[in-house]
């Protein structure tokens, strides 16, 4: 495939060759080089030693790795195994580091994942073999090439990185806690088709650890009073897994779920717990087992942000001045529409499940009490608060919402069941609520009306997302886990809450730019554009959103795309 390929000794000639000229040399060492158990690709080199480091990548057939052909059996194995293999490479990585000189001189380095377990462009493994995608900051001073550092790195670092980590004989001293990586993605995958199958929307099993270090170290708690889950009684459920046998938990099912509870017992760590469990986590996290369903997005109040011809009227009409609510576009929305509007957009994404903490959303939109609806009649009242759209969300549209509450027993009204957290663990209250409702009546009139209403899907306008910046045609990157930079505009994702990491962003930035070539035509819906490029990528793989073989983009889901899509201050649709 490869009729050019040279060897380690051509590549050290070419590095001594080029020694002490000018940084644009290192050019001449890009190709393939042949290191006989592996094969090493210089794709890119970097054109001075402050710019981004050269991206190289190592390549091994499963006939060298010699990996037992049970750890990549099938998708959900395969990216266990390259998981776990990206967190070796990245240890090995950070003890091979020899940063000296300029710029990033020296740096060897790979991208690190936190504690969920994603699909990357980073370690891919698949039918053929191993692949790991890496950089090198190669090493300069000033402006001038250091052959020796260079040969160092290139010659002897990089390949005892590649040998330590990419082959089976080098980590069969860890062949167990191997074999529990690749069967605990397995396993939670399992187990999150199950609950669907089985009619819930989250699943926390006993013993799960939820509280985090702090807000800042997505680690297990593991000092003071850590209290391990348990289910209540009522809601316990046991599941087979594939691996692990049968495992117990709570089992929440679809419908109207409210968290409850005073300040500090653990309502939003129970939330936080469910939302990440979109995410299969690694061995030791204390969530490896907690699932929730594939569509849930959490949902916030977000003051500021532009909204483009959303059709939010199910929650807000009759605004002042004839404003259009049926297609409600602003520069700047308030909380209540906002909030109204992140939910209309997750529903045209297709969203089946409903995230919301009380303590993030806009207190107008979530409840509107007796006291006030009669100083403030309804004609003269836009907003339809939450609390009377909630169950018409599941009864129409077969919308799940698990809602933490603690400051309105309204929703007593309209909850399938009620979860009490006290002391971080959880009581099924669903009984007393239902009784408290009964006995202590609201008298708050119904303002929803007699169905939820509906959303029109958009037809995104391919002119409106120009990536240009400059002389280039495309210039898209990410910023961190907050902001993407799409040509001249930034995208805001600072209230996205679905992205745990930055190389999700980076691929999404591509992903809209792979959407606007291949399928905004001037026809399909969003819903339809969406639906195509997750089919791609699942079909295809990370790779096909960009020519380049990169290695920091992760998986991500139709409704993050959609959410980053929505927030691209240039967005038109029809």
């Amino acid at each position: 495939m490869h009729s050019n390929r040279r060897s380690p000794d051509d590549l050290e000639q070419t590095l001594r060759r080029i020694d002490g000229r000018g940084y644009r040399a290192y050019k001449d060492i890009e190709g393939v080089y042949d290191f006989s158990r592996f094969t090493l690709f210089i794709d890119h080199v970097q054109g001075d030693p402050f710019a981004a480091p050269s991206r190289l990548r190592a390549r091994v057939t499963h006939a060298e790795a010699e990996f037992p052909a049970s750890t990549y059996g099938n998708r959900s194995r395969k990216t266990g195994l390259a998981d776990f293999l990206l967190r070796l490479f990245a240890r090995e990585c950070g003890a091979a580091d020899r940063r000296r000189g300029t710029g990033k001189s020296g740096m060897v380095a790979i991208d690190r994942p936190g504690q969920e377990i994603l699909e990357r462009t980073a370690v891919i493994v698949d039918d053929e073999g191993i692949e790991a995608r890496f950089v090198v900051g190669l090493p300069a001073r000033g402006r001038r090439f250091l052959s020796r550092e260079a040969i160092l790195i290139l010659i002897k670092l990089v390949p005892e990185i590649i040998r330590n980590t990419l082959f089976h004989e080098s980590v069969k001293s860890v062949g167990e806690i191997l074999s529990q990586h690749i069967e605990t993605n397995e396993d939670a995958g399992h187990l999150r088709q199950s609950i669907v199958n089985e009619g819930m929307v989250a699943f926390i099993p006993d013993g799960a650890v939820l509280p985090r270090r702090s807000g800042v170290d997505d680690r297990p708690l593991q000092e003071g009073n850590v209290v391990k889950f348990e289910s209540p009684p009522s809601l316990r459920v046991s599941i087979d897994l594939p691996n692990r046998g049968k495992v117990t938990g709570m089992g929440i099912p679809a419908g109207v779920t409210l968290v409850v509870g005073g300040g500090y017992h653990g309502k939003s760590t129970v939330l936080n717990a469910i939302e990440r469990g979109i995410y299969n986590h690694i061995p030791g996290d204390g969530r490896e087992l907690v699932v929730t369903h594939p569509d849930a997005v959490k949902i916030r109040a977000e003051d500021g942000r532009r909204v483009e011809r959303v059709n939010i009227s199910p929650f807000i009409s009759n605004l002042p001045f004839g404003t259009d609510t049926q297609a409600f576009s602003t520069e700047n929305a308030s909380g209540s529409t906002s909030q109204a509007a992140n939910i209309m957009e997750a529903l045209e994404a297709g969203a089946k499940l409903i995230l919301t903490d009380e303590d993030t959303a806009a207190t107008n939109f979530m409840i509107r009490d007796h006291r006030m609806q009669k100083l403030i009649s309804k004609a003269k009242e836009p907003i339809t608060p939450f609390v009377d759209k909630i169950r018409q969300l599941h009864c129409d549209l077969g919308v799940s919402t698990i809602l933490v509450m603690g400051g309105s027993g309204d929703y007593f009204d309209v909850a399938d069941r009620v979860i009490a957290m006290e002391n971080f663990s959880a009581t099924d209250v669903t009984g007393e609520a239902r009784s408290i409702a009964e006995k202590y009546s609201t008298e708050r009139e119904r303002e929803g009306g007699e169905g939820f209403g509906r959303f029109t899907p958009r037809i995104p306008r391919a002119e409106s997302l120009d990536a240009s910046k400059g002389r280039r045609e495309v210039k898209i990157s990410g910023r961190g886990l907050k902001t993407i930079l799409f040509g001249r505009h930034a995208i805001d994702l600072s209230s996205v809450e679905g992205l745990v990491h930055p190389s999700q962003v980076n691929a999404i930035g591509q992903a809209i730019y792979y959407a606007r070539t291949e399928y905004m035509d001037g026809t399909r819906t969003l819903p339809e554009i969406l639906k195509l490029v997750m089919r791609d990528l699942a079909a295809e793989g990370i790779d096909i959103i960009d020519r380049r073989p990169m290695g920091d983009y992760a998986m991500f889901r139709g409704l993050e795309l959609a959410a980053a899509l929505n927030r691209l201050p240039t967005l038109g649709v029809k």
